[in-house]
């Protein structure tokens, strides 16, 4: 790699741990219409590939079932009223993005969640410390494909050897393998070390400390 200016981040389960606020509101979607709910366990390995994957994975039968549409719909209104309640930093993670902006690193999220939310929950928990924020909308593919990446990496002005891209899950380390970048899975997300290890996880870390010192290393 050459020398790190920039930073793609995954948003839920890396950055933000926003997995009460999501099981409560696609359990409560699930209940208005007649549904079992799920446990926070549950949810957790539902998710990771965008909201309307979250729900075709928690209503039985899926996308196929007849009440899909209203039962995403629920899922919408619902979150967009709870997306704060219980969501907050993982500890450690402003302060690693502020020891990494004081290294030069700029910062984006390209996350799997609904554009509005993403721009928004950056905005509350993280201020002006990111400064690219893409997510899920109609005209662009959702991750692992790599666009919303390539998009980032245009507003930033940088180069694959100039990127790092950090997330938890299997489909972060397929988004940075799809976009040429060197991937680095975290182990306080949603999913564990076999997981990301078997994407292709170019490093695994378990703790914000130790992320830092690995991109410091990546950095030499």
């Amino acid at each position: 790699m050459g020398k790190i200016r920039a930073i793609v981040w995954d948003l839920d389960g890396t950055l933000l741990d926003t997995l009460d606020d999501l099981s409560f509101s696609v359990n409560a979607a699930l209940a208005e219409h007649g549904f079992p709910c799920h446990s926070r366990d549950e949810v957790r390995m539902m998710v990771g590939n965008g909201v309307r994957k979250l729900v075709e994975r928690a209503i039985p039968g899926g996308e196929g079932n007849e009440k899909f549409p209203s039962v995403y719909d629920a899922f919408i209104k619902t979150y967009a009223a709870h997306s704060k309640d219980k969501t907050q930093p993982y500890s450690g993670i402003p302060e690693l993005l502020d020891d990494c902006l004081r290294l030069g690193i700029s910062h984006a999220v390209v996350s799997n969640k609904v554009d509005f939310a993403v721009r928004e929950l950056c905005r509350t928990y993280f201020g002006d410390r990111i400064g690219t924020t893409i997510g899920d909308a109609p005209d662009r593919a959702r991750k692992p494909n790599p666009d919303g990446v390539f998009a980032a990496m245009h507003e930033m002005g940088t180069s694959q050897m100039e990127t790092l891209y950090i997330g938890d899950s299997d489909v972060d380390m397929l988004t940075a393998k799809n976009a040429g970048l060197f991937g680095i899975g975290v182990l306080w997300g949603f999913r564990d070390r076999e997981n990301l290890a078997a994407a292709g996880a170019g490093a695994i870390v378990a703790t914000p400390e130790e992320l830092l010192a690995k991109i410091k290393e990546l950095n030499r």
